[in-house]
């Protein structure tokens, strides 16, 4: 056999074991690995995207009610250490991966949430900054965003719980074993009760 002939039945060869081979991926959930592991990565990337967008707000909140006389000074710095304690946890895509810093990262977000609660419940005892039109915007942007936030981290959570499904699943158990495809971590009970009511913060009309 010529070499030009050997290499056509190797190619034969080769297309005709990978059919099989394609088509047993896809039945054992290979592909849906897939799928459901880049779809919990675009909703983690959207997460932290509104988490970033909270954060940036921070400094110009606490500049502004930093202006009103008398203001809880504890109150502010429980804000600021709580968002330089958030926003130092680096958060890469790996991090949904590993539960013990995926706990560290969401307990961290959550300090910072309850802080800037807090702010806002105080600082209605303020005239001033309800009369603030800067501070207003400001805190419109805040509630906002975490308005986001509670949709971007319920859409996480149900990418999770549907990629999870499919690796405790019987076949498709099988093949994250083989693959070392494991469970992903989620929010807790306790966070997706809190996300389930965003603060809320009635200023009355001016």
């Amino acid at each position: 056999m010529s070499l030009p002939s050997r290499r056509a039945a190797a190619l034969a060869l080769a297309l005709a074991l990978g059919a099989p081979l394609t088509a047993s991926l896809s039945g054992c959930g290979y592909n849906d690995f897939q799928r459901l592991d880049e779809q919990t990565k675009a909703s983690w990337a959207e997460v932290l995207n509104q988490y970033q967008r909270r954060a940036d707000l921070v400094p110009n909140l606490v500049a502004t009610v930093k202006g009103e006389a008398g203001f809880e000074q504890d109150t502010l710095t429980k804000v600021v250490e709580a968002r330089a304690k958030a926003t130092s946890i680096q958060a890469t895509p790996e991090l949904i991966n590993n539960p013990e810093a995926f706990n560290k990262f969401q307990q961290a977000q959550g300090e910072l949430s309850s802080a800037l609660s807090r702010l806002l419940v105080v600082s209605e005892n303020y005239p001033n900054l309800k009369a603030n039109q800067g501070f207003q915007d400001l805190r419109v942007q805040l509630e906002g965003t975490e308005n986001r936030i509670t949709v971007a981290r319920n859409r996480y959570i149900q990418s999770v719980q549907d990629y999870n499904v499919k690796v405790r699943s019987f076949p498709t158990n099988l093949t994250a074993m083989v693959f070392s495809y494991g469970t992903k971590p989620s929010f807790t009970v306790q966070n997706e009760a809190q996300i389930s009511q965003p603060p809320t913060v009635d200023f009355g009309k001016k």
